[in-house]
């Protein structure tokens, strides 16, 4: 469309012409026979039509806060999943990692507006198509999205409900344009690599074993011992698994000469490598040998779409292929879509948006933050072992062993296979034998299905019946080989397993709107009813036939089979009316009142609800000569919201559907039943509420030039899901109760602005902004108002993100560590403070609020002559979380310790030449050289580089040559890169700590080309 138009037949009595497109103010010209008329942007015309609960609403006059996220931002992510696109998009949104942190196809965590709860869920509600989703996200192509509408607000998402507490991500998938069919394909190529890397350790050998002789030569030292005893001590035990060495001779000595000398410096006649005659022993770079580079991504998707009077449709297919970052990690999925709207009868309009999707998700176990130090676990592996330990078994030529069977053989460390020595570190144990022949795989078909039918009753009133089915079938299975590891003394072991999810959405609405002269209204009522079904079937043998089949049958000892199946169910009867006038004054409310399983019948339903308001200044007679302000809307809402959602007191943090009942395991005694009590129910329990409020404005200014929003919130949460402690003689730890309340508040900006809009320059420039205060207003009576569990300190007035730890005071004289401890005097009031070298006798005190004092996202796009450019970042800043990564690698090199890496600041540890340093000197006799403290405290400012794309659009003269209506070629980077304090840290794993032993977050590296018939 180049803007030319030809009238013909015009009457000979018009003399004005009058011109108008969306977007843009209408204009009335005199007819004359050539014309050029400019446009003017109108921004009170373009009124943007935002998906919203169970329907839609104009954003002008919607009185709740939400944010959206459109397909053009989101199909420049190269994501799996839907969830990481979402990384600094949206105001008052926080993205965090998962305990599967970057394997492909994992779900990211999301935050809306803080966390709200301390025991029960604090993750949104998914609604994909107007109706809560309950597959995998990873499921959904992100092709086929349209737009992602994030609900913040009680006043937007109350009427879901208990579901909606914690804020709602409505998923709206793609639909036909009005005219001909419409194909598109696209195709993208790339690879997968490590977005953050390990912490800044040490890699060469002899640095390390110089460190660990002088951990040892200082315990000597500091014992009364002359350095010539010290280092004949450290030269004799470095090789040995006693007094903290190493367990391992990795250089070549001359004979009658020492591995380190007086000067604590390796013996310049040392060479890397020792044989034994029967193995070679040098060390491995475990990170380069188990980490896999240039790891293949490569994405396929195809859709073909249309419009008529009467019939709207839209069908896909899509391929990934998603490697992961080590080996036996990846993501394959194959899915297909088909979804069409016919108008069947005037009265009747029906329609059906069904996808299947197939995947195959490899994740090697133990890489989650479950798995801890696990030696299985690779990147706690990668960071923590000591650069002079051979992953590989050699023969004494030098040659990497292959066994009988073909397989690399490794060195694991204990003396059975591959070497003589025994590591000190991980012995008995090499992740990479378990990653080359153990395995793990969910193989899942899914199936999600949205049906509806809508029938115009009479001038305004319309009846719709939805329903929503979404089926998870996924298979399992896990083979711990026969070969090697702690495994094979059994001969292997296999388990096979399976899970069933359903759920099915009904809702039935009955809506009515109407438009009386400046009056409109909008009503509606409706009931919706929901359950959910998950089935769970596992069984495993030991002893494997053939060392490669992963089924049970295949296996002949010590079967092992478990099963059971959870049910939950929720029945909602709800209503929403919203008046306006005129587009100036707005009003609605909602009601909704909700049942849940989860809670005993006597405590089942709950009444909840919201009012909202809101008023556009810019239609007031005062703000008519104001050229400055196109659009300013005050807006107001107030909500009450409920929350079922406790979860099992357990690291998994899993869903407990019966927590008002007691539970029990039923074992075998002597060939009779028994029972053991699991977890002790409340049949009191009920709802956890929040009241929010919510104020702000919406504004849209200088001729389009800048828009956005502004907004208070406020989110109290009373009558908490919480597990109160209690004495173990009970027969239990823990039961749960309503206790105590909290507040989460803050201020979000959101700033959108075209600095340069003409036909062929567009640049578009975005910030988002979030600070979010959190306050626990009341516990349970019986804490006295504070409750303190290992490090963790929950105070009345002071905000949940706040640890209790001991104060660092740095060194003595003698470089040993030195904790605050208050001094008290006989009434045990604090009186001052000293220092003390006694870890266990210091005091431990409140950090103060650990959270970010703002978090958000800002980007630019540039569109010139049919270049493209854009970059998106996230940020957050003011905050704090302990680096227990890095607490771990600053160790004294004790036995316990020993053949663990240390971060390179132990080589500015205190010494008696560096008696300027706060480090603790390095000594193996030092017992609390690096415990807890504020010392490991560590600033969580980050700057995300999420994404980057540049791409090239054909010009249409060309294409069209080629029977294309589009062509465009891109290349898209995503987690490019992050920055924060230190090297290694990732702040996005939480908000109070961060380790180094979860799947790194993958940055992805791709080439596509976009075609369109």
């Amino acid at each position: 469309m180049d803007g030319k138009f030809t009238l013909s037949n015009v009457p000979s009595s018009a003399k004005t012409l009058v011109v108008s497109f969306i977007g843009m103010a209408t204009q009335e010209v005199g007819i004359k026979s050539n014309l050029q008329i400019i446009l003017k942007s109108d921004t009170e015309v373009l009124d943007e039509v935002m998906v919203v609960a169970y329907g839609t609403a104009k954003k002008s006059s919607f009185t709740g806060s939400a944010a959206v996220v459109d397909s053009k931002k989101i199909e420049k992510r190269q994501v799996s999943n839907i969830t990481n696109a979402l990384s600094g998009a949206v105001a008052g949104v926080q993205v965090m990692s998962s305990s599967n942190g970057g394997q492909p196809g994992s779900t990211a965590k999301i935050r809306v507006r803080g966390t709200g709860s301390m025991a029960a869920g604090n993750a949104p509600l998914y609604v994909v198509d107007g109706v809560p989703y309950d597959g995998d996200l990873s499921s959904i192509n992100t092709s086929d999205i349209e737009s992602t509408t994030v609900l913040k607000d009680a006043a937007s998402n109350a009427l879901y409900g208990a579901r909606g507490a914690n804020g709602v991500v409505l998923i709206t998938t793609k639909k036909g344009s009005m005219g001909k069919a419409v194909i598109n394909v696209d195709a993208k190529w790339g690879s997968n690599s490590r977005a953050v890397p390990n912490y800044d350790v040490l890699t060469n050998p002899a640095t390390y074993l110089e460190q660990a002789y002088l951990s040892m030569y200082n315990g000597q030292i500091y014992n009364g011992k002359t350095p010539a005893e010290a280092n004949a001590f450290a030269n004799q035990s470095l090789p040995t698994n006693n007094n903290g060495g190493v367990g391992y001779q990795i250089y070549t000595v001359p004979q009658g000469e020492s591995m380190i000398g007086m000067d604590g410096k390796l013996n310049p006649k040392a060479t890397l490598g020792y044989s034994d005659g029967t193995y070679y022993y040098q060390p491995d770079n475990w990170y380069d040998e188990l980490f896999n580079s240039g790891n293949l991504r490569q994405e396929y998707n195809l859709n073909i779409s249309g419009a008529t009077d009467k019939l709207n449709y839209y069908m896909s297919a899509g391929y990934l292929d998603d490697s992961g970052l080590i080996a036996g990690s990846g993501f394959t999925r194959y899915s297909a879509r088909v979804k069409a709207d016919y108008q069947a009868k005037s009265w009747l309009k029906v329609g059906a948006n069904m996808s299947y999707t197939n995947y195959d998700m490899q994740s090697p176990a133990s890489q989650d933050s479950y798995a801890g130090t696990s030696s299985a676990n690779l990147f706690y592996v990668a960071n923590y072992i000591a650069p002079i330990y051979p992953m590989y078994a050699r023969n004494a030529d030098k040659s990497i062993m292959v066994d009988s069977n073909g397989f690399t053989v490794y060195d694991f460390g204990d003396r059975s296979v591959g070497g003589n020595y025994k590591r000190t570190f991980m012995s008995g144990s090499n992740p990479a034998a378990m990653m080359e022949l153990d395995k793990r795989q969910y193989l899942a078909d899914v199936f999600s299905g949205r049906w509806y039918a809508a029938v115009n009753i009479w001038d305004g009133l319309k009846f719709t019946y939805n329903i929503g089915v979404d089926l998870d079938n996924t298979r399992y299975s896990r083979l711990y080989n026969a070969y090697y590891g702690q495994y094979s003394k059994v001969g292997g072991i296999v388990y096979a397993g399976s899970t069933r999810t359903s759920g099915i959405n009904q809702q039935e609405l009955l809506s009515y709107t109407k438009e009386f002269g400046k009056h409109n209204i909008d009503v509606l009522v409706g009931h919706e009813n929901y359950t959910y079904e998950y089935k769970y079937l596992n069984g495993s043998k030991e002893k494997l036939f053939n060392p490669n089949i992963v089924e049970i049958d295949n296996a002949i000892k010590n079967p092992s089979i478990s099963s059971f199946t959870d049910n939950y169910s929720t029945e909602g009867w709800l209503a929403r009316a919203q008046y306006d006038y005129d587009g100036r004054y707005i009003f609605s409310a909602s009601y909704r009142r909700d049942a849940s399983s989860r809670f005993a019948k006597d405590n089942r339903w709950g009444n909840f609800g919201s009012v909202g308001g809101a008023w556009v200044l810019t239609k007031e007679a005062f703000m008519e000569n104001q050229k400055w302000a196109d659009f300013i809307k005050f807006k107001v809402s107030y909500g009450i919201q409920g929350n079922d959602d406790l979860l099992f007191n357990d690291v998994y943090g899993s869903k407990n559907y019966y927590p008002y009942q007691d539970q029990y395991n039923v074992v075998e005694n002597n060939g009779d039943f028994a029972v053991n009590m699991s977890y002790k129910g409340n049949p009191d329990i009920t709802w956890e509420t929040s009241y929010s409020f919510n104020a702000g404005f919406d504004f849209n200014l200088f001729k389009g030039l800048l828009n956005g929003s502004i907004e208070y919130f406020s989110r109290k949460t009373t009558d908490m899901l919480y597990y109160m402690p209690v004495s173990p003689s009970n027969g239990y730890a823990v039961y749960p109760k309503n206790v105590g309340s909290i507040r989460n508040s803050g201020i979000e900006i959101d700033l959108n602005s075209d600095i340069i809009k003409t036909k062929n320059v567009q640049w578009n420039v975005f910030l988002n902004a979030t600070s979010v205060k959190n306050k626990i207003l009341e516990l349970a009576p019986e804490l006295n108002g504070e409750l303190i569990s290992g490090s963790t300190i929950y105070k009345e007035g002071k905000s949940m993100y706040q640890r209790y730890y001991r104060k660092y005071a740095g060194v003595n004289d003698e470089g040993v560590a030195l904790y605050y401890m208050d001094v008290k005097d006989e009434k045990g009031n604090v009186t001052g403070r000293e220092t003390t070298t006694e870890w266990n006798k210091a005091t431990r005190y409140e950090t103060g609020d650990l959270l970010p004092d703002v978090y958000g996202g800002f980007g630019t796009t540039v569109s010139a002559y049919g270049f493209d450019f854009s970059i998106s970042c996230a940020y957050q800043l003011g905050g704090k979380l302990f680096d227990s990564g890095y607490q771990s690698l600053m160790h004294n090199g004790s036995a316990a310790s020993a053949g663990q890496n240390w971060h390179k600041d132990i080589l500015n540890s205190w010494s008696e030449s560096n008696k300027g340093s706060n480090i603790p000197r390095l000594n193996g006799n030092d017992t609390y050289a690096n415990s807890a403290s504020d010392r490991f405290l560590i600033s969580s400012n980050y700057l995300d580089l999420t994404n980057i794309t540049l791409g090239y659009t054909f010009p249409k003269a060309w294409v069209t040559k080629l029977q294309l209506s589009n062509l465009r070629i891109y290349f898209a980077a995503d987690n490019v890169a992050l920055l924060s304090k230190r090297k290694g840290l990732d702040p996005r794993q939480s908000y109070t700590s961060a380790n180094a032993m979860t799947y790194s977050p993958v940055r992805t590296l791709s080439g596509g080309i976009k075609l369109t018939f």
